[in-house]
């Protein structure tokens, strides 16, 4: 079956693929004269674009450049490979020594995204893969990431989030949330205990870039009975230190979240 592509994308494509192989700065007429596309046809797609934030346009002669959304994007996919590219081998060390799955997990706005998963020797079916995303109030990942956001970003993202319950000991309550973020400032990690799914208990902690924000978390997802009071400490530990690894890889220096 032959595949279908849908024109008025192409055509957008085509249009910012333009200022790669063209000049910085293309007016209406250039680009319908190179592209071979109405003026009118143009115009539309490139205000669309400019819209978007992936054109911007210059007062003075009118003409049109790449747009800081193209940055952006840029930006993040550099930092997600450059994290999961450092944060591999560390991974699958954790995974060795503590014979758990150990997930990554990059914020990306107001949305966590797992962009690594390794599996430990135990059979564990969980929901979570590479390229899901996972809730921010109710997972160890999220708590971790959060708890190490100012007071005014944790409230705007905690009253605009939806405080889905997803099993009977999920903590939906603000004001019980921000005291588990407090509870990781303190103590360098954050627990999901069966929040998200009966029987799974998780160990996160916070990955912080060079400038000191918390951007990615890392974890270890177990069932619940294998986490006794002997083997948690052990695993706490392991976690905090893949943590503060990937962290240091990244250019991060301050130890003061991550080792305490």
């Amino acid at each position: 079956m032959a595949e279908r592509f849908i024109q008025s994308v192409e055509r957008a494509a085509d249009i910012l693929e333009l200022f790669l192989i063209s000049k910085p700065e293309l007016s209406v007429k250039e680009i319908s004269e190179q592209l071979g596309l109405s003026k009118s046809t143009v115009h539309g797609l490139i205000k669309t674009l400019e819209h978007r934030g992936y054109l911007q346009q210059n007062p003075d002669d009118l003409k049109y450049s790449l747009g800081l959304k193209l940055f952006e994007l840029g930006s993040f996919i550099g930092n997600q490979l450059d994290i999961v590219k450092i944060a591999q081998p560390i991974i699958k060390d954790t995974v060795e020594k503590l014979k758990e799955t150990v997930h990554l997990v990059i914020r990306q706005q107001d949305e966590l995204i797992y962009v690594e998963k390794l599996e430990g020797p135990h059979t564990l079916r969980i929901y979570s893969h590479v390229g899901k995303t996972a809730p921010i109030h109710c997972t160890g990942v999220g708590k971790a990431i959060l708890a190490y956001q100012d007071e005014k970003e944790v409230d705007r993202i905690l009253s605009s989030t939806k405080l889905e319950s997803f099993t009977e000991f999920t903590v939906t309550d603000i004001n019980e949330i921000k005291k588990q973020l407090d509870f990781t400032r303190e103590h360098g990690y954050s627990m999901d205990d069966e929040e998200i799914e009966i029987g799974l208990k998780c160990i996160a902690a916070p990955i912080f870039d060079h400038a000191g924000n918390a951007i990615a978390s890392i974890s270890c997802a177990s069932p619940k009975m294998r986490l006794t009071e002997d083997r948690l400490p052990v695993v706490i530990e392991g976690i905090k230190e893949a943590a503060f690894e990937i962290s240091r890889c990244l250019g991060y220096k301050d130890v003061s979240h991550s080792k305490k």
